[in-house]
């Protein structure tokens, strides 16, 4: 109802006494400990988004130490008395800003527990700054194998996935936060770093040299990366006009034109999967190798990182196709949970098959059919694809049984709309998150079908699926 008339005293004197009650009543609650991933309960972070990460380095190669800074951008998603950022040791934290000073505490296994001097208002934008020390340590884990900061002959390299990146810088590591990065890296000057994105800035100056890389596409932290060490480093672009970055440590770098190799390889496939499924997602691409000691490659964001154990040797043209692949499928689209990781690596998968086909060598059909001939008693068939388990995320049944159910729903739906599907998906949830129900909702509109039956037997049956 609208009261016409002037305001009375009265009517003013309670409206203003109201006012500090309601502002009274206002409530801020420390932040969650951990993001709801039930795989991965204790990593990331609630009560906020990420915006950015200024990330800088000083690296001592003798000690196999740094010096850092992170700088985080972010918005309170609710009344923040505290918030939590991942943060591994045993790196020593020397100091803790948010708008000013604040109180900070180590908690459990990972948390880095902050509490600024006043509450943050929920939709109001915040700086933490922390600053810290020591010797990063990598991780082994029985099931999924190294990740985090792992020290090299020459230097380092930090790979991510799935929760390494809290070994060397605080973050709030979930998939569902992506947000952009600096990074910046001070080293000897006979050592090279490469990061994701492009390179802004270089100068050196008293034996060191300093370098910042700029990541401008939204980025969850399991594709970040770091590589530091002597490298020989390739630049230019590919032919329809990406820029390209790839970079061989230079004690592997010994075939005859191996850079160049790497280079026109990367480029060449890159270029392929631009025209099958749309506009590259990032503003550059390009690749890394070095002797990591990993056992795998990893497709991290613009620039995947290859673990390669002996001199002379290149990543395997499948293997490149499959890291460049997941540049649409995996880090530009990006699963919401890790239970869904099918749709990361069962689409790389795939294109490995897709690219060999179309470069002269087996059929997708035909990776088809060796891959479904192994036996139905086969353990491998007893995974749920759609629910592997935490343990369970790099079987072959979130790679293999992925790609599989892809063929599967390429030969229901025919090939214009399969690959209208893939190239809508990409475009659509660009720079987003999503789940295995987003993609069967929008394979069922692309396709007009009905793909219930489909899905229940390849995604969420165990056991193998008839024909």
């Amino acid at each position: 109802m609208r009261r016409s008339g002037p305001v009375t005293a009265a009517v003013l004197t309670a409206a203003l006494a109201f006012a500090p009650a309601a502002h009274a009543a206002e409530r801020f609650t420390p932040g969650a400990a951990g993001a709801g991933d039930p795989y991965f309960p204790e990593n990331g972070n609630g009560g906020y988004d990420v915006r950015d990460y200024d990330l800088t380095f000083q690296f001592e190669p003798s000690t196999g130490a740094i010096t850092a800074t992170a700088r985080i951008q972010a918005r309170a998603t609710q009344n923040l008395s505290s918030f939590n950022l991942d943060f591994l040791g045993p790196l020593e934290v020397d100091d803790v800003r948010v708008n000013g000073r604040a109180a900070w505490k180590r908690e459990g296994a990972q948390e880095l527990v902050i509490t600024p001097r006043k509450g943050i208002r929920a939709g109001k934008k915040f700086t933490a700054t922390v600053k810290y020390h020591g010797v990063p340590q990598r991780i082994d884990d029985p099931a999924l194998g190294t990740s985090g900061w792992i020290a090299t002959d020459d230097g380092a390299v930090a790979l991510n996935q799935p929760f390494g990146a809290a070994t060397y810088y605080p973050v709030n590591d979930t998939p569902r936060d992506k947000a952009t990065y600096s990074v910046t890296v001070t080293a000897p000057s006979g050592l090279k770093a490469l990061s994701n994105g492009e390179k802004v800035k270089e100068r050196t100056r008293g034996g060191l040299t300093t370098v910042t890389w700029r990541m401008r596409h939204p980025m969850a932290s399991e594709l970040a990366m770091l590589a530091i060490g002597r490298f020989n480093v390739t630049a230019g672009r590919t032919p329809s006009g990406i820029p390209s970055v790839t970079a061989i440590d230079s004690a592997l770098d010994t075939a005859p034109d191996q850079s160049k190799t790497f280079f026109d390889t990367t480029n060449t496939v890159t270029d392929w999967m631009r025209e099958t499924w749309g506009p590259y997602p990032f503003t550059s691409t390009g690749g890394v190798v070095d002797r990591i000691g990993v056992g795998y490659a990893l497709e991290t964001q613009g620039r995947s990182v290859y673990d390669v154990g002996e001199p002379g040797r290149q990543p395997n043209t499948g293997t490149i196709a499959h890291e460049l692949a997941h540049q649409w499928f995996g880090d530009s689209v990006t699963p919401y949970l890790w239970k869904d990781i099918w749709l990361n690596e069962g689409w790389a998968t795939y294109n490995d098959w897709l690219y060999t086909e179309a470069t002269g060598g087996r059929t997708a059909q035909a990776a088809f059919d060796a891959s479904y001939a192994r036996a139905a008693d086969h353990a491998a068939w007893q995974t749920v694809m759609g629910d592997p388990g935490r343990d369970g995320i790099y079987n072959w049944s979130s790679y293999t049984r992925g790609a599989m159910t892809l063929h599967v729903l390429r030969t229901k739906i025919g090939d214009e709309k399969f690959y209208r599907l893939g190239r809508t998906w990409a475009a659509k949830y660009k720079d987003g998150n999503v789940t295995t129900a987003d993609f069967k909702e929008l394979a069922e509109k692309v396709s007009g079908q009905d793909l219930d039956a489909l899905f229940t037997a390849w995604v969420y049956t165990p056991g193998k699926p008839a024909l």
